[in-house]
């Protein structure tokens, strides 16, 4: 490990001893924020500190073993504990690296999917379809809930548009990475001739907003139209102009909510999505000067990157984002078997973050 990592993380030790010692302060424990605050702080460090207490005692480990090296009748016991010790600290290293990786607050909290269909289409807009399934197939192996709250169907399957709000622990974690343009090759049901057509469709992945890091809208700043909604919800919504939609004048952003029965419940969905899309624009603004150099351009607000390449003919999907990144499993990817690619995806993106930190303490 590099010097300037293992400072790191004796610095971060150095904090949650620290926060021990605050907890413990009785002026600490009458003020409710504060305590809350550093039990949070000290809860994250917990696992660091876990981790560098098992590095030590494997290194104790190691060093007994190697004064037993010599021993002629416990040469060989030693040679096998010295084997054992170092691979236990090659797999401790990776978890402390893995623990001081900064993270991201919103990792635990859910996301808003939105998915539009791109060059292609009616084929376009059916791929968009496949592609909320696949989320929708992975949500439910994850045991996440996923209520759509917007769409507008595609005239021959599929949707042209559909957004989605995904709530579960650890939701935006594993699909932070999915915004970008996902190409798809493969022969349309349409086509007679049995030719291979490339179709596109775009995906956002939004991060839901902090309770505790409200976004401040001016009301003026505002344009809120009714209409009647077409989605589901039985026939009152076909007869009432319950639907909403905002436009944030601004930035031009438009959300809608045409799923509840009521003005109210549409408005109030709408203006946390609103306030959800607001945040992850400012983010990728205070990101896009250290996401330059970036592949997987986390934050960056780029949805026109092309990311990845579903191949039906091949049976192959690859992610353009990371050399090497092929699968021929791609039936499986599209029932909602994505693991193999987020936890790729969190690998690079862990030693990208790690790099930057290396060459900033250089």
């Amino acid at each position: 490990m590099l010097p300037t990592l293992r400072h790191k993380l004796q610095a971060l030790a150095e904090r949650r001893d620290e926060l021990e010692r605050l907890l413990a302060d009785p002026e600490v424990a009458g003020d409710q924020q504060r305590f809350r605050a550093y039990s949070r702080e000290f809860s994250r460090l917990e696992p660091l500190a876990t981790a560098l207490a098992e590095e030590a005692r494997a290194r104790d480990d190691l060093a007994a073993a190697e004064a037993m090296r010599g021993d002629p009748e416990l040469g060989e016991l030693a040679e096998e504990e010295i084997a054992a010790a170092s691979a236990r600290l090659q797999e401790l290293e990776g978890v402390l690296l893995g623990l001081l990786v900064p993270r991201d607050a919103r990792d635990d909290g859910g996301l808003y999917l939105e998915i539009r269909a791109g060059t292609g289409g009616d084929e376009a807009a059916i791929f968009a379809g496949d592609l909320l399934r696949m989320y929708t197939r992975y949500a439910e192996r994850q045991g996440w809930r996923v209520d759509v709250e917007s769409a507008s169907p595609g005239e021959h399957g599929g949707f042209k548009e559909v957004i989605a709000r995904v709530e579960g622990e650890g939701a935006y974690a594993r699909l932070k990475f999915e915004s970008g343009t996902h190409r798809v090759q493969r022969v349309p049901e349409t086509e007679s001739q049995g030719r291979i057509h490339t179709s596109a469709a775009t995906v956002a992945i939004i991060a839901v907003e902090e309770e505790g890091e409200p976004v401040e809208i001016n009301p003026a700043d505002l344009r809120v139209d009714t209409f009647r909604s077409s989605g589901a919800g039985g026939q009152h919504v076909n007869k009432t102009d319950s639907a909403i939609r905002i436009t944030h004048l601004p930035s031009g952003i438009v959300v809608e909510s045409q799923t509840e029965r009521s003005q109210h419940a549409n408005r109030d969905k709408a203006m946390k999505r609103l306030k959800a899309t607001l945040a992850e624009a400012e983010a990728a603004r205070r990101a896009a000067a250290t996401a330059q150099a970036r592949k997987l351009q986390v934050g960056s607000g780029d949805r026109s990157q092309r990311i990845r390449t579903y191949n039906y003919p091949q049976g192959r999907i690859t992610d353009h984002r990371v050399e090497g990144l092929t699968l021929y499993d791609l039936p499986n990817v599209l029932e909602g078997g994505l693991d193999p690619l987020v936890d790729r995806l969190a690998s690079e993106h862990q030693a990208e973050e790690l790099a930057s930190m290396a060459d900033a303490g250089a």
